[in-house]
């Protein structure tokens, strides 16, 4: 990971953001201070910001199309919050 080495031996593909977070890190004061590229750096390998919101989507996606099925049967009253 933080090496730099990827899979194929060439650079890996998060270690731009570690080189970015690894020099923060070594010149700043506070680690809070680097908090943002630590988050960008964790992203990259997780992706767990994008399967967050791919999943959001894909519960307002399913959301909808009830909500139109149930309006196409004629038994939904239209009720906006």
């Amino acid at each position: 990971m933080a090496s730099g080495w990827g899979i194929t031996g060439n650079k890996g593909r998060c270690y731009d953001f570690w080189m970015d977070f690894s020099e923060c890190m070594s010149r700043c004061r506070e680690p809070k201070d680097c908090t943002l590229l630590r988050e960008d750096y964790f992203e990259c390998l997780n992706h767990s910001k994008e399967f967050q919101r791919r999943n959001r989507v894909y519960k307002e996606e399913q959301r909808q199309l009830r909500a139109a099925a149930e309006k196409a049967k004629g038994g939904g009253v239209d009720v906006h919050h």
